[in-house]
């Protein structure tokens, strides 16, 4: 048999009793010869341990008490984890069959630091809604790759000399930790040794308790405060005025914790990538002002040739498309 590397799967959970065994199952049935499986419970008031205490035999290791928070229980496992390939799963998502095997053998062919697949999306398990295009990545555009930072979490894995330089989770984002750490991946590795397949490696459960669900609005605000950090911390001080004029700005800059970055031209376009993201969303959301505010902060001959593009039709259509056809030009759009 060829050697197959271990992999670290880290499941935080709270009171998630109703979707846990799914999940465990899901790691289990993997049928992975060199797995290590990592269960870190923030003191469940439900049947969890009940769960958890099941399976116990099969885990490498579990805890239950609490904790301050999903990156604070996540942190907890990243200190015993031992895998050569890392990755959590949230305990209300599940894994296709062979999601572990096809990532091994990604890693192992490819000499990958990180390996990113597609997730399908779903409320009811037998009626999937969508599955993703996965994380976002632009070959040859580290900017707009970071600039934007979205990322699939559950089918995005990290080989463990990568995390070494990425370090732990932020505690202080509850939202948008898997976004920081993609961030610093990229900071510190670039795109070169990123691997993207387009199997479905995760599944990825819609509910109303669910984050993505229940506190929706707070991914977006987290986003834009993260991005206000990085323009401050880059010393990009009209970017950063701007934000704290336009964006509610809650936590002290300083709480985050990135990378020391010297190249200057690079942050810049880091920051007004981003800045064109936001002016297009706002534009599709109807809001005519913010998404004009937005653009006129950008300096488009940092910009590809495409994406100037972008930046000269979304000025065109601000200009001359009326506000009340916006949002007939969003459901043409779609």
């Amino acid at each position: 048999m060829n050697y197959l590397p271990k992999i670290t799967l880290i499941t935080p959970s709270y009171n998630q009793g109703e979707f846990l065994e799914e999940c465990i199952t899901s790691v289990l049935s993997q049928d992975y010869p060199n797995l290590e499986y990592i269960i870190i419970d923030g003191g469940s008031t439900d049947h969890s341990l009940e769960i958890i205490k099941k399976y116990e035999t099969k885990l490498s290791y579990w805890l239950s008490e609490p904790d301050r928070g999903q990156s604070d229980a996540i942190n907890k496992g990243l200190r015993v984890a031992t895998g050569d390939i890392i990755n959590w799963l949230n305990a209300d998502d599940f894994y296709p069959p062979q999601t572990l095997h096809k990532v091994a053998h990604l890693f192992q062919e490819t000499q990958a630091l990180c390996v990113c697949g597609s997730c399908q999306v779903f409320e009811d398990p037998h009626k999937p809604r969508h599955i993703t295009q996965g994380t976002d990545i632009y070959p040859e555009n580290l900017a707009k790759t970071i600039g934007q930072a979205r990322t699939d979490q559950p089918a995005t894995f990290y080989h463990k000399t990568a995390i070494a330089q990425m370090g732990e989770l932020d505690i202080h984002l509850h939202y948008l930790m898997d976004r920081d750490w993609w961030v610093k991946f990229l900071l510190h590795f670039g795109l070169e040794r990123v691997i993207k397949t387009p199997d479905i490696l995760a599944n990825f459960r819609l509910h109303p308790r669910s984050k993505t669900v229940s506190q929706g609005i707070f991914f977006n605000q987290d986003r834009d405060m993260y991005f206000h950090a990085l323009a401050k911390q880059w010393k990009l001080s009209a970017e950063a005025k701007f934000l704290e004029e336009y964006i509610p700005i809650r936590s002290p800059y300083h709480l985050y914790c990135f990378p020391e970055i010297a190249e200057e031209a690079l942050t810049q376009k880091i920051i007004h990538y981003y800045l064109l993201q936001k002016a297009d969303e706002y534009y599709y959301q109807g809001n005519s002002p913010l998404a004009k505010a937005f653009l006129s902060q950008i300096d488009a001959s940092i910009l590809t040739p495409a994406d100037q593009a972008l930046y000269k039709k979304l000025r065109w259509r601000l200009r001359f498309l009326p506000q009340g056809l916006v949002k007939v030009w969003r459901v043409l759009r779609k």
